[in-house]
């Protein structure tokens, strides 16, 4: 088991060279959710190497489906926001709409390094930096580019944030979420 060193880690799959795939124990993950989450995914200006990861785990291989995981074209019907890229002035009111057709409660994750902080284009003329630069994010899954197994884990560090804040906001205690 190659890579396997969290816990809640379970080996289901074989890659092509015969070696384990890590991905979730699906008992553990959905014990804590109330409802299958739902993801919107927008690229911001990135190379398009981690929207193919992204992809990939939405492929047979990964299948992030089986944890009731699906991805959605509409905002008002996400949980999760997954962004790639850096943001630039073009994109940033395109990153706030989204977000704020978003219901409440939400999270974001920022995959790649570009969304995380700006990657090798942080110093570009049009970028403005990392996703943080215009919304809160609460997940980031560093990476050039993520790789599938990565971004599976911060999904999954996106459901325990998620429930949190359902719990938040039903018994009205504010804390750090």
């Amino acid at each position: 088991m190659a890579g396997c060193s969290y816990e809640r880690l379970v080996c289901h799959a074989r890659c092509w060279s015969g070696e384990y795939l890590c991905t979730f124990n699906y008992v553990k993950i959905m014990s804590y959710l109330q409802k299958s989450p739902w993801i919107i995914h927008y690229d911001a200006s990135s190379c398009n190497g981690c929207d193919i990861e992204i992809l990939a785990c939405l492929t047979p291989l990964y299948d992030v489906e089986r944890f009731g995981i699906l991805n959605t074209g509409n905002p008002k019907h996400a949980d999760i926001f997954v962004i790639t890229g850096g943001v630039n002035e073009i994109n940033k009111e395109v990153v706030q709409n989204i977000y704020d057709q978003m219901p409440h409660p939400k999270v974001v994750v920022a995959v790649g390094i570009c969304a995380c902080s700006g990657g090798v284009f942080k110093e570009c003329y049009n970028i403005s930096g990392g996703v943080a630069t215009v919304i809160p994010v609460d997940v980031y899954v560093p990476g050039c580019a993520a790789r599938p197994e990565s971004i599976i884990d911060g999904i999954v560090q996106a459901l325990g944030i998620l429930e949190q804040k359902r719990t938040t906001m039903k018994t009205g205690v504010e804390g750090t979420v």
